[in-house]
């Protein structure tokens, strides 16, 4: 399975230290659940690098848990850039009662989904979105993350 996806994480926040490994493994269950191969970058940034990269690609203030950039279909191999948010959810695990491994392997799942094409645009993508993202946790042993 891990040979099937490299992922090159990037960043030296502290927050993160110690939580590579799961972010790593969650990645790869998400590409052999969904038959993907390739290279994947994980930014394991802070609130502040994730703001800016938001109002600069999004056109939002403020940070956000996860972003996806889907590569361009230049390289078959690079699937895109996933940046995430270390405060912000460590605040949303707190909040929500949930370990911050967890939820940042459901965020990370989550983002990869959008590397690869899913969406939750309208109900039924959303749907569909969440069905995954339930199933390739539950194989990690992680509860569903919408209950």
């Amino acid at each position: 399975m891990a040979d099937d996806l490299e992922v090159d994480i990037l960043g030296d926040n502290p927050l993160w230290r110690g939580h590579e490994e799961i972010l790593a493994h969650a990645l790869a269950a998400a590409a052999e659940a969904e038959g993907k191969k390739g290279v994947v970058s994980l930014l394991l940034g802070d609130d502040v690098t994730i703001a800016a990269l938001n109002k600069e690609w999004r056109g939002k203030d403020g940070p956000t848990n996860v972003l996806s950039f889907p590569a361009p279909r230049i390289d078959p191999e690079f699937l895109g850039d996933i940046a995430m948010a270390a405060e912000t959810i460590a605040e949303e695990a707190n909040f929500q009662g949930k370990r911050f491994e967890h939820h940042a392997a459901h965020l990370v799942v989550h983002g990869f989904l959008h590397l690869i094409g899913y969406d939750h645009e309208t109900s039924a993508d959303a749907e569909r979105m969440e069905g995954r993202e339930r199933a390739i946790l539950a194989s990690l042993g992680i509860e569903d993350p919408y209950a």
